[in-house]
């Protein structure tokens, strides 16, 4: 495509698309393609093509997109808690009827194949549902006569304008792990979204608008670390939502405690799976190809390594590696159970490195995607599946995060040593493991050192009410996203003591401990 055939990506403030510039105001106007001064090139990750050029903000688009959050939380914060549900509600509705928009946008910017792309909205809209259900949660706790001719009052207030800044692998579900909760207890919300893949946010935004949101509730900033600078250190934003690499989370993390400021950090982190000599060897097979392999890599839950116990690994690793060989990109068509390209050239290349570091360090490699050509799509981000054995943990296929479609395998004598291993990872996010026996299942559950443990289970992923967050360098701070903790991480408590008795409130027979 030429510069003047691809799309015009830019920011979403005040209920309309932004023109960029310091003339502006927070009322921004409509697309102006010669306001572009940053940009970012947007691919196709399957044809490698570029397709869009998207709008980096300068300093002066963040204030704005803060100014319009600003001026609309008032009113939106004073909205009852069941009339801005009713607006999550409609908005469902309008993804529902629109979906196949939503994912054309994810599929075309991100590469994955269409079930994929389906399945990430129906995950994000479960968020959303269970947003629609945290009304009734913001009721004030009243407790009458708690001492003597007093009442006490426990309230939840909304904390102001929040921002969101997200991942490009998953852009819509990753956006509503955050705004859903924040806009239903009464904030206001400003979202930078990845630049890789930047259009999924402003399909979102514009379904918000048609659902009744009102102007300045909901606005989109497209950005790189400028942005996130001018977020952090603004005065009128008080929390950060965010969820990307564990290197950008520990600085979110950081900076945002520098400044005072709420923080809910989530890096991307290693995943382990353990095989048990008991465990169902096809169904274990089956579970590591669906997990390592099926979003490339690119998924926070997606499988980096497989600990076999005893001589499983001896039963297992031949056919595993039948089943990366025969694992399905065919030439010319990504179907649903296909394993998409890479999002970018740099995410390409990097995961290149990590091949050729993980034979320098002397993994025996038994699969290598390196191989791979796609005949139809050859400029396309491809990579084939790679499979290493004899990996161990001093090595960087174990220390770093890869983000790709690479499968690391680990061998050890005992349970204990598999967990042990596990836990000593600085970034250990989320286990499970494939066993027949209650008893071992039980204790893998107990020993685990993670945020989320499965049992037979290829992907421990919680509901959306229970909240999602892996331990240590997997999340910063102590909030994980949505669930209860999303909740509290969104509002704060408000204490109020009412006395009725004119003699106590003028002091007589009143004792404080304070």
């Amino acid at each position: 495509m030429t510069g003047d055939d691809v799309d015009k990506i830019t920011h979403f403030i005040n209920g309309k698309p932004y023109q960029s510039g310091p003339e502006r105001g927070a009322t921004g106007g409509i697309f102006n393609p010669a306001a572009f001064s940053r940009e970012n090139k947007v691919y196709e990750p399957c044809s490698g093509e570029t397709i869009g050029r998207v709008l980096i903000a300068e300093t002066y688009d963040v204030n704005a997109a803060i100014t319009a959050a600003s001026d609309a939380f008032d009113d939106w914060s004073m909205t009852p808690a069941q009339e801005r549900a009713a607006i999550l509600r409609d908005f469902m509705k309008l993804v529902d009827k629109h979906h196949e928009t939503l994912a054309y946008v994810i599929r075309r910017e991100h590469g994955k194949s269409n079930a994929n792309a389906e399945a990430e909205i129906l995950r994000g809209l479960e968020i959303v549902e269970y947003a629609i259900s945290i009304p009734p949660l913001l009721e004030d706790s009243f407790s009458e006569s708690l001492l003597t001719d007093t009442d006490h009052l426990i309230m939840r207030q909304p904390l102001g304008i929040v921002a969101g800044i997200t991942l490009s692998n998953f852009p819509a579900m990753s956006a509503m792990w955050m705004f859903p909760v924040a806009l239903v207890c009464g904030n206001t919300f400003v979202l930078q979204p990845n630049a890789e893949t930047p259009s999924a946010s402003i399909v979102i935004a514009e379904l918000l608008q048609e659902a009744g949101l009102p102007d300045g509730v909901f606005n989109v900033v497209q950005g790189d670390r400028l942005a996130t600078d001018t977020l952090i250190q603004h005065p009128d934003v008080p929390a950060i939502s965010f969820s990307g690499t564990t290197t950008a989370a520990n600085y979110v993390f950081e900076t945002c405690a520098h400044y005072g400021k709420r923080s809910q950090t989530l890096g991307r982190a290693l995943n382990h799976m353990i095989i048990m000599p008991d465990a169902d060897i096809e169904q274990a097979c089956d579970a590591l190809m669906r997990t390592a392999f099926i979003y490339a890599g690119e998924s926070t839950m997606s499988l980096s390594v497989a600990i076999f116990v005893g001589d499983v690994g001896e039963k297992i690793i031949p056919k595993l590696k039948e089943k990366v060989i025969e694992f399905g990109i065919q030439d010319g068509k990504l179907s649903d159970e296909q394993m998409p390209p890479l999002t970018s050239p740099e995410s390409l290349d990097q995961v290149k490195r990590f091949i050729q570091d993980g034979i320098l360090d002397g993994a025996e490699i038994l699969v290598d995607g390196r191989n791979f050509i796609h005949h139809e799509n050859p400029d396309g981000f491809w990579l084939g599946p790679s499979l290493f054995d004899k990996v161990d943990p001093s090595m960087c296929l174990y220390q770093e995060e890869v983000f790709g479609p690479i499968l690391s395998c680990m061998h050890v004598n005992t349970l204990g040593e598999a967990i042990k291993l596990t836990n000593t990872h600085e970034s250990s996010n989320g286990a499970s493991c494939f066993t027949s026996s209650k008893e071992t299942a039980m204790f893998f559950a107990q020993a685990l050192e993670v945020g989320m443990a499965g049992i037979n289970a290829p992907i421990p992923e919680p509901m959306a009410w229970h909240g999602f967050g892996g331990w240590k360098r997997g999340l910063f701070g102590d909030m994980n996203a949505f669930g209860e903790e999303a909740l509290r991480f969104y509002t704060r408590q408000k204490s109020i003591m009412q006395v009725k008795s004119p003699r106590i409130a003028n002091g007589e027979s009143f004792i404080s401990p304070y």
